[in-house]
């Protein structure tokens, strides 16, 4: 009778309990269901319907897992489909991009913040959009927090600062946009901070440098300025992101942990510390694009683990070392576009071990790879810092002569505002009419200049275009004999010639119209002749032929460019024996280099060279198979021809299409170099249809060449894959900048050699 009312107790007692847990396990189910609603149902979400109140039961995948202990949830990952970024956010809702104008953030937290036990909290891609609300701290126990690829905007909250279990707080692609908070050091466990593609202001945060438990810091892609202060202390760091801010110091010490640090297109002066050849721990560097001078550490090259090293753009000057060795596992080198003398170490001129190396752009006593002379050589490498006091007094001497501007402007107001209503504001590109004798003024042929960019890609600029003769031309081309003729470019006939000095140079004619201002036109040649990077082939002269008997009307135009002998890109991708064929590493370095040439035509000159025909067919190779981009900036001749034909005609719309979107060009480049030949010409019909394809295994197998199969690593290709969708974009707002795709496809190329040096060592 005892034993029978011992168990009578016990299970009295279990069905007492039941009640109460399912209580609050109903409540914490009742707060995800509403979350969905709050989310506006997204396609990740849908399996819920399956499971009613048993959701802790889902085996976890790629954009869901819940994860529960004691009836409670303990982590949640959402990941949305709403990852486009557009370029622009005015903090409302936004049709197919973010959640709804019915949406409250601050709703939609308060619901959130009813899973008290939430350890791990990530929503990305949600289209959540607001102000992020202060009660996000009330999540005392959250370890995780990732709220990347939202709408996210304002401040960073400082009630963040008590959420003292944080271990990783990750808050890429939003748009924070106020100063960069600093108080980091009450998150003393704090493991990943990542806020990168944001809009914050302000210093480093120098809070960071308390915790010692850091091990990724990740701020690229903001507005950052000022100075980095000294990281040594941080000992467990392993990761410092960077890239795309203003900071302006030297190079500070960092601790010898450091495995990747990634600090370009910065401010950055002064010299390469001794200290960073020290790093034993160090894999990736890159430096490029800032200010650095002097010779770089010769430890730096032969650390052990460095497998990237990149030093382009910068200021580096003197000679390498002649013994200078390379590490093992070194894969990637970039020193180009600087001021560096002497030869070229053995360790970096000999590949043959698959090693990347690029050196164009410097002073090197090489007879390949476009080396520098003359004055750039000469110029000192402290010139940044004389450019910058410069900068100061250039300063003050504005703001003076803008006072007395302010001061004269009133008297000649009147006159001024009548002189523009009768001529207009002129820009480089105007055309110039028949009775014109001005042409383009000088003063805005002298604003036409070239901005930092132009310098960091080891660009010269040049005087003035030549003028040949239309003997020397006829002398060169056997008078344009039908043995020269290499056939028909994007506008005009293309000719072999061969100049009185023995070099080479094609010849480019076409027909002008004599009603054409020749003196507009020639000043408009002088501009392209200026624009000189070692990836684009480069305009040496013209030629203008004031027509014959046959035509007394017309007039033809010869471009000079020089001439590269090695075929074109579209002609390399066909190429299938094993000898020749373009591993998928050759491919990714003239996309790079192709990419280079039209950032720089977009950004390197005022104003931007756009529409500039990109087509695998215009890439041309030169014997060592870099790349140069040809048939560039026709549309500034194109668009004044058309308009002088167009004279005395009803004017027609001319509305921008995808075709003059060289992003859009751009990737239908990259799709051809995954795929093949077989993708030329066949435009956005084929990539959609096959587009899919890109999602599986099965599928890369089925479209992507195999020649790039064999040879990539499926990280690089799926780098590569990811940009080409973008670019490919039918809605243009979706593209990327080619700032974006550059960057991408060096880190593909980075991927990619760290891959191919791994195999080399095993």
């Amino acid at each position: 009778m005892r034993h029978f009312c011992y168990l009578y107790l016990v299970v009295l007692s279990w069905f007492l309990f039941i009640p109460n847990t399912h209580e609050l396990q109903a409540a914490q189910t009742q707060a995800l269901f509403q979350l969905r609603v709050y989310l506006e149902y997204p396609s990740s979400l849908q399996i819920w319907e399956n499971y009613n109140w048993d959701l802790c039961s889902i085996s976890p995948s790629a954009n869901l897992s819940i994860k529960c202990e004691d009836d409670e949830v303990t982590e949640l990952k959402i990941m949305g489909e709403k990852s486009e970024k557009p370029p622009m956010f005015n903090g409302f809702a936004d049709p197919n991009q973010t959640l709804s104008m019915n949406f409250s953030i601050d709703s939609f937290f308060t619901t959130l913040t009813r899973l008290t036990s939430l350890r791990v909290l990530s929503l990305v891609s949600l289209g959540i959009w607001g102000p992020l609300p202060d009660k996000i701290h009330r999540f005392s126990s959250l370890q995780v927090l990732d709220l990347s690829s939202n709408f996210i905007f304002g401040a960073i909250p400082q009630k963040l600062s008590t959420m003292v279990k944080l271990h990783a707080l990750t808050l890429d692609d939003n748009y924070f946009n106020t100063t960069m908070p600093d108080w980091f050091d009450s998150l003393s466990n704090l493991n990943i901070l990542s806020v990168k593609s944001n809009g914050l202001k302000g210093s480093f945060p120098s809070s960071l440098c308390k915790i010692k438990t850091l091990e990724v810091i990740s701020l690229s892609h903001n507005e950052l300025s000022g100075e980095l202060p000294d990281l040594g202390s941080l000992t467990g760091l392993h990761v410092l992101d960077l890239r795309e801010n203003h900071l302006e110091s030297e190079l500070p010490l960092f601790p010898k942990s450091v495995v990747t640090v990634l600090l370009s297109n910065n401010s950055f002066s002064g010299d390469i510390p001794k200290q960073f050849g020290e790093l034993d721990q160090l894999q990736h560097l890159d430096l490029s694009s800032n200010h650095l001078s002097k010779t770089p550490p010769s430890t730096l090259f032969s650390s052990p683990k460095i497998s990237y090293l990149n030093l382009a753009n910068n200021v580096l000057s003197g000679a390498l070392q002649d013994k200078l060795s390379c590490g093992g596992k070194l894969g990637f080198v970039d020193i180009s576009s600087n001021k560096l003398s002497g030869g070229l170490p053995s360790c970096l001129a000999n590949t043959t071990d698959g090693r990347v190396v690029r050196y164009a752009g410097n002073c090197l006593s090489l007879d390949s790879q476009n080396q520098n002379s003359g004055s750039y050589c000469r110029e000192s490498s402290s010139g940044w810092k004389n450019l910058k006091k410069w900068k100061v007094a250039a300063a003050m001497a504005i703001i003076v002569g803008l006072v007395l501007v302010v001061l004269v402007s009133g008297v000649f107001l009147w006159k001024k505002y009548h002189s523009r209503k009768k001529t207009g504001q002129e820009v480089l590109l105007k055309i110039v009419h028949d009775n014109s004798t001005t042409g383009v003024p000088s003063e805005i042929l002298a604003n036409a200049r070239f901005i930092s960019q132009t310098v960091k890609l080891g660009t010269q600029t040049t005087s003035t275009c030549r003028h040949f003769s239309i003997e020397e031309l006829k002398e060169a081309t056997k008078n344009f004999d039908l043995s020269t003729y290499i056939g028909q470019g994007s506008i005009g006939k293309l000719f072999k010639g061969k100049l009185e000095n023995g070099s080479y140079v094609a010849i480019r004619s076409l027909a002008l119209s004599k009603k054409c201002s020749i003196q507009n036109l020639r000043a408009k040649l002088d501009l392209l002749s200026k624009l000189q990077h070692p990836n684009l082939v480069s305009l040496l002269g013209h030629c203008i032929d004031g027509g014959g008997q046959d035509d007394p009307n017309s007039h033809k135009l010869h471009l000079v460019y020089e001439y590269v002998p090695n075929g074109n890109y579209r002609t390399h991708l066909s190429e299938f024996s094993v000898d020749k064929a373009l591993k998928w590493s050759d491919r990714l370095t003239i996309l790079i280099g192709i990419a280079k040439a039209v950032h720089f035509l977009h950004t390197g000159v005022i104003p931007g060279c756009f529409s500039n025909q990109l087509k695998t067919k215009n890439v041309l190779l030169d014997e060592h198979r870099i790349p140069k981009l040809s048939d560039y900036g026709m549309s500034i001749i194109t668009e004044e021809i058309e308009n002088f034909e167009a004279k005395g005609e009803k004017p027609k719309p001319c509305p921008r299409t995808k075709a003059d979107d060289d992003v859009y060009n751009f990737g239908f480049i990259l799709f051809e170099s995954l795929v093949g030949p077989i993708a030329c010409d066949k435009g956005e019909t084929f990539f959609l249809n096959e587009k899919a394809s890109f999602g599986s295994q099965d599928g890369r197998r089925k479209i992507v060449d195999p020649i790039v199969l064999t040879t990539c690593s499926q990280e690089s290709l799926s780098i590569a894959i990811s940009i080409t969708t973008k670019c490919i974009s039918p809605e243009s707002s979706f593209r990327p900048s080619f700032e974006d795709v550059l960057w991408n496809l060096q880190y593909a190329a980075q991927v990619q050699a760290t891959t191919d040096a791994d195999h080399k060592s095993d």
